[in-house]
């Protein structure tokens, strides 16, 4: 037997000023996307935006239906929609911001695994680390790659 260590690592930013231009501008695209969700039940209102390897940002917003689970989150509707426009250009990146009561959340929200195995999927198609960016109002956190925050990916297929 042996023993091991799972060690992850991410940076912490205190504000959006520190973020290189184009996370960004990513962040305030999830930010902004947060407007087009439909929350009336959890009134938790998530936004992602995708960044393309041509520079182009998705965004998509998460959508809830009386009729739980038929809804869908955030992440995998931004990013379903960009690989449904892609172009044949990879997912190089991904920000996820999240409010309650219109006020953006203090601590970052992170992903549910369904998303985060989507995520795996298309860093794996892309052959290229995805960055994963959560932004919160008094924190947000980059991830270098998918693995951060899925750590032994399914990918078995």
């Amino acid at each position: 037997m042996a023993n091991k260590v799972l060690k992850i690592e991410y940076e912490e930013f205190a504000s959006l000023d520190e973020l290189e231009a184009q996370d960004k501008a990513l962040a305030e695209a999830a930010i902004e996307a947060i407007k087009g969700s439909y929350a009336p039940y959890s009134k938790f209102n998530v936004g992602a935006a995708v960044r393309m390897s041509d520079g182009t940002i998705f965004t998509g917003a998460n959508q809830e239906n009386a009729a739980y689970p038929s809804g869908l989150c955030a992440e995998r509707t931004a990013m379903f929609y960009a690989h449904a426009h892609n172009g044949g250009e990879r997912m190089c990146s991904i920000a996820v911001a999240a409010s309650q009561n219109g006020v953006l959340c203090a601590s970052p929200a992170t992903p549910c695994g369904d998303c985060r195995q989507v995520m795996a999927e298309f860093q794996t198609e892309g052959g290229k680390p995805m960055s994963v960016l959560l932004v919160g109002g008094a924190k947000i956190w980059k991830y270098p790659n998918v693995e951060s925050l899925l750590p032994f990916i399914f990918d078995s297929l």
